[in-house]
C-alpha cells in the first residue's frame, strides 16, 4: 500500500493532534492532574474535557474525580494499557510511514506533475 494511503488509515481518535498531545504526555508518566495536561497542551478547559471524554470513551484514559481535603476539587488522569499500546503503535505507524516516505524519495527521480516534468 503506497505510504500516503497508510496516512489515511492512521487511528482517528489518537491522530487528531490534542489527543496525540494529551496520550504522548501520559504514556510519560503514571497519571496527571486536568490543570497539568491543560498547561501542557494549551488547550482550554472545555475542549481538553471535550477530547478526554472522547479517549475515556475509547478506552484510551481513565479519569478519576474527587477532592482533596473534602473542598478542592481534583481530575486526575491516567493511560490505560489500551491507550499505551494505541499511542505507541501510533508513533510506529507514523516512523515507517515517514520511513518509507524518505525511502521512496531518495529511489525516485520523478518530480511532482505541478512541477512540469
Amino acid at each position: 500500500m503506497l505510504p500516503y494511503k497508510e496516512l489515511a488509515r492512521l487511528d482517528k481518535l489518537v491522530h487528531e493532534p490534542a489527543r496525540l498531545a494529551v496520550l504522548t504526555a501520559l504514556s510519560a508518566c503514571t497519571l496527571a492532574e486536568f490543570l497539568f495536561l491543560q498547561e501542557l497542551t494549551g488547550l482550554t478547559k472545555g475542549n481538553l474535557s471535550s477530547h478526554l471524554a472522547k479517549l475515556e470513551k475509547g478506552g484510551l484514559v481513565a479519569i478519576d474525580k474527587h477532592f482533596l481535603r473534602k473542598k478542592i476539587p481534583q481530575t486526575t488522569i491516567r493511560i490505560t494499557s489500551e491507550g499505551r499500546a494505541a499511542v505507541e503503535n501510533h508513533w510506529k505507524q507514523l516512523d515507517s510511514i515517514y520511513a518509507t516516505i524518505q525511502q521512496q524519495g531518495a529511489h525516485s527521480d520523478k518530480q511532482s506533475p505541478r512541477n512540469g516534468s
